[in-house]
Order: structure tokens, then sequence, then C-alpha cells
């Protein structure tokens, strides 16, 4: 019988009864200006069954990608950077991002009303306080996710002729991603997780664990949350030779070299190394995968744990109706216009990649990020 597990705010329960009624984090993410920014499109799009969808509204929908680019488009020349040596007029601002003056004057006033640069009485612009603090390189708040965003922003444009085709326009033979594609990927995901890896280690529940193995670890962020949560334990980050450059520098710069170690692979084509590690952890993987390769790389995980181990999953985990949680619908767009075959996925298929696999016992929880967890048991 294949197992349907529900979670609650607080930890999570398991049942042996199969229900066509979904799953979806019950939980409310903490608050940060990161958080905010990657949900704002659906933090500003209301359900289906709102009451007060007004003309206006929907208007107001239409146009959100406005400030959007307004933000990004800033961010792409260097606005922030140059703001932070100073205040400066427009035309002293055009000069240290190289553009044109009269088109610089006209962002910079748009992100005035944004509240993100201010306008003093000497006719100067200023960082605002939060720009300062989130937009400027090098500030510990730093947004260091917005080249990534800025990125998603060209596969968003094919979204109408995506849905036409069923498939991302690029297709297969779209050349290979540049480092600094790269970068700002990885640099996004350890920027994104920094605040919730401990928590999400913690509610694994998994105390005695003491060898994992994070699979498509990018930045090691979560390895490096599960190395400081208890004495004795390793990881090792299995990720694309392109990657584990970045993967290490992460790890270098947090003094826990000692602890963690690399392994190159492509896990589509690649066995993961086996070790009979207590953990193996899938975090953000399983959307870019079609089904058939999220069963085939859950085959590979259970072949990869020890007995007793476990294996556990984080993503956005969708109900069945694949509506909730709401930035688990918008994010299957982002799959769709960014992957050949990803999509976010239902407690209920997960389970079954689990079962199939040979991880009968699984349950299910929510974290403080508002993804979930999936965790199965390899039995004796």
């Amino acid at each position: 019988m294949i197992s349907r597990h529900l979670a609650t705010p607080l930890g999570c329960i398991t049942r042996t009864e199969f229900a066509d009624t979904g799953f979806f984090p019950l939980r409310t993410p903490a608050p940060s200006p990161i958080y905010v920014l990657t949900k704002s499109l659906v933090e500003t799009t209301p359900m289906a069954e709102s009451t007060d969808l007004t003309r206006e509204r929907i208007s107001e929908i239409a146009r959100g990608f406005m400030a959007s680019r307004a933000l990004l488009s800033a961010y792409e020349l260097g606005i922030f950077e140059a703001l932070a040596a100073g205040e400066k007029n427009s035309l002293e601002v055009s000069w240290a991002i190289g553009a044109d003056p009269r088109a610089t004057d006209r962002l910079l006033r748009a992100l005035v009303t944004m509240q993100l640069v201010e306008l003093r009485p000497d006719r100067k612009f200023a960082l605002s306080h939060a720009a300062a603090e989130f937009l400027v390189p090098g500030q510990p708040g730093f947004m260091g996710d917005l080249g990534h965003i800025n990125n998603l922003w060209k596969s968003w444009s094919t979204l109408t002729e995506a849905v036409r085709q069923g498939e991302k326009i690029a297709g297969p033979q779209a050349p290979p991603r540049d480092p600094a594609w790269i970068e700002n990927f990885i640099t996004a995901m350890h920027v994104l997780s920094i605040p919730f890896a401990p928590d999400t280690i913690a509610q694994m529940d998994l105390p005695d664990a003491r060898r994992m193995l994070d699979v498509g670890g990018g930045p090691g962020t979560y390895a490096l949350a599960f190395v400081r949560a208890g004495e004795g334990r390793t990881a090792t980050v299995f990720d694309l030779p392109d990657v584990v450059p970045l993967t290490r520098r992460f790890v270098e710069e947090n003094d826990l070299s000692d602890k963690i170690d690399y392994v190159s692979g492509d896990m589509n084509k690649d066995e993961l190394p086996s070790s009979n590690y207590d953990v193996v952890f899938i975090s953000a993987i399983i959307h870019m995968l079609s089904p058939e390769q999220n069963l085939a790389l859950m085959q590979k995980a259970v072949r990869a744990t020890a007995v007793g181990g476990s294996v556990v999953v984080q993503d956005f985990v969708m109900d069945n109706d694949r509506i909730r949680p709401p930035h688990g619908a918008m994010f299957a767009l982002n799959m769709l216009v960014g992957t050949s075959g990803g999509d976010t996925y239902t407690a209920a298929e997960i389970t079954e990649w689990m079962n199939a696999s040979g991880l009968p016992e699984v349950r299910t929880c929510n974290t403080t990020r508002g993804t979930s967890l999936v965790i199965g048991t390899k039995p004796a």
C-alpha cells in the first residue's frame, strides 16, 4: 500500500491510508527581504476565490513587470553601486555607469517612486536605507540572487510560446551556460538558503545521522548546516564539475574543509557515491527533472543510503489540485520555461517514487521556508 502523509506546522504525521486530498505546507515562511522579492509576483497576485479582484487590480497585476524591470535594470547597470560611493546628480551617475544622461535621470526618478533612491534638496540622488542595506554588493544583507532573477527575466519572456509548444523554447540545443550564469545561480541558491538551512536540518529529525550526501548540493549550504548541527558529522557534496569549485570556495570561507568533501558527477548519468550514507539529501532538485528522471534518481539515492538511513527530498510540494502553495504553482511555470521536463510535484507523486525505489515508510513535514520535506527510510 502506498503511504499517505500529512503534515502540521509542529511536526510530521505518518498515515498508511492513501487519499486523493494532496498535501500543502501550512506554515507561513519567516519573512526576509530575499524571500519577499522572489515571491513578489505571487504575493501581489490574488487567488481565484478572491472577492476584491477589481478592474483596477487586474490592471495593476498586468503592469507589475514595470517596477520589476526598473529594479533589475538598475542592478544590471550598477546604479546602486555608483550611489553607494556617495550622492550624485543624474549626470554623474550616467558617467559612472556609462549610460545616456537623460535616460539615466528618468530611471533614477522611477527608483525614487519605488523608495529605492532618494532625491535630496540639492537635486542629488542617494540610496534609500533599504537599498543601501540590500542592493549594494559587499554589504552583509546584499541580495546576491538578483543576478539570477535578472536571468529569469529572459526565460519568462518566452512563456507564451512555451505554453503553445509544451516545452522550453531554447530547447536541448541551447548553448552551455557560461561561468557568470553558473556563479549567479549558485550564489542565489546560497543566499536564499542561509536563513533556513539550520531549521531544515533540525526538522529532518535525524539526530543519529553522522554522514550526509548532498545531491546537487551547489554551494554546500545544507552540508554546512548539517556538519554544524552535531559532533562527528561529515558531508559529501555531489554536483557538476563546473559547480564543485564554487562549492569548495563557500566551504573554505566557512573553515569546514575538514568535514566536507566533494564528488563531481552528473546525477542523471552517473551513479551517486556509494558509501552507506545516513542521509541522502535532495534539495531543490526534483523540480528540474521529469517524473522518469526523478524515479531513476530516487533509485540511485536508495543505493547510496545505509540500512536504516533516510532519503530526504526538499521542494515545493503541491496539493493534488496543483494550486497550493501558490508560489509552487507559479514555480511550475518557471520550470516550464527553464527546463526540458521539470515541474512541481505532489506528495503522492514523490511518495510513489520512494515506494517504488524500496522506501516503504515515508513521512512529510513542513519547513520554515515554505517548502516541504518528504523523508523515506530504508528498511533492514
